[in-house]
């Protein structure tokens, strides 16, 4: 699919367009956005797109537009387009490696092979373009700087089938988890949290000292953690155990 992208009367072809300079004018500056406010930057692949989500999001109090100069400062980085083709994902990919913006996307086809790149992408977020009415985009974009994800239910499923069935086929035939410990780190640390010390620790999981003492070395440098204390504390705090 051929994208286009407008700017100041110039044409270039496969671009995701940013505002024109009468829109840029009729923005707001996202230097810093107000308090209370998010501040969004909008890419669309073409200028019907773009202004229709742009309409929708001026009038709303919680939202500030940014200006293209500003754009790779916004909080939110918003991408519309009608289905997730190559350039969607280059774009995407190259949103992913800007840590100030977190990203959504307004999709008008959505195939259930694209969710895998979606994840990949690092998306926080998706609506489809049927369902983006003034609220709902205001909620998905405010969701998305609150560090929230969301997901139409039917997409949603599927990537809870999606993650239960990497744990079944992927990482429990190599005693891994989905949580930054393994199955057997977890077992350790849960021991230490008890006040087991490393030879009881050792006998009631049948391991050697040494590879107790090895496990949980190799864990604490893995997770850059001081000391046992310091590892049952993290493992807490992140729900571990």
């Amino acid at each position: 699919m051929t994208t286009t992208d407008v700017n100041d009367g110039a044409v270039t072809q496969g671009q995701f367009r940013r505002p024109t300079a009468s829109e840029r004018a009729a923005q707001r500056s996202a230097r810093k956005a107000p308090p209370g406010r998010v501040s969004v930057a909008v890419y669309a692949e073409d200028l019907i797109l773009q202004t229709g989500v742009i309409h929708q999001l001026r009038p709303r109090p919680e939202i500030e537009l940014a200006v293209e100069s500003e754009a790779d400062r916004a909080q939110v980085s918003l991408v519309v387009v009608d289905m997730v083709d190559e350039p969607t994902v280059r774009l995407l990919s190259r949103l992913q490696r800007n840590t100030a913006t977190r990203t959504g996307l307004v999709v008008g086809f959505f195939e259930s092979g694209a969710l895998q790149t979606l994840i990949e992408c690092g998306v926080a977020a998706v609506l489809r373009r049927g369902e983006a009415d003034q609220d709902r985009l205001v909620h998905l974009v405010t969701a998305i700087a609150n560090g929230e994800g969301v997901l139409p239910g039917d997409l949603l499923g599927k990537l809870l089938a999606h993650v239960s069935s990497l744990q079944r086929s992927v990482l429990d035939p190599r005693g891994l988890s989905l949580s930054t410990l393994t199955a057997r780190e977890a077992e350790m640390i849960r021991l230490v949290s008890e006040g087991f010390g490393t030879a009881e620790i050792a006998q009631k999981t049948s391991y050697s000292e040494r590879t107790v003492k090895n496990v949980l070395h190799e864990m604490a440098t893995r997770l850059e953690l001081r000391n046992r204390a310091h590892a049952v504390g993290y493992a807490m705090r992140h729900g571990l155990i």
